[in-house]
């Protein structure tokens, strides 16, 4: 499942999933810290993503783009030999 295959790296041979904490002194602090992980882990791994929906472009967008290109192409019509020299 979903889970499974965003954690598989994270998993053992027998398919266990290793989580471990050292932050604290405490082995039941340690403990809790460690299945505070656990979830967190689970839950992002859990979480599908929104599907986008695509759209089309703005008639601004639209006329910038243009605009751009028109721009772009003055300059490099500026580019060639000027008139009237061989």
């Amino acid at each position: 499942d979903r889970v499974r295959s965003r954690l598989a790296r994270r998993l053992t041979e027998e398919g266990d999933l290793v989580v471990y904490a050292q932050d604290e002194r405490s082995q039941v602090l340690n403990r809790a810290a460690a299945l505070a992980r656990l979830e967190a882990l689970i839950v992002k791994a859990a979480h599908r993503p929104k599907e986008r929906r695509p759209t089309s472009p703005t008639r601004a967008s639209r006329e910038r783009r243009l605009a751009g290109k028109k721009a772009r192409s003055e300059v490099k019509r500026g580019r060639g030999q000027p008139e009237g020299e061989p």
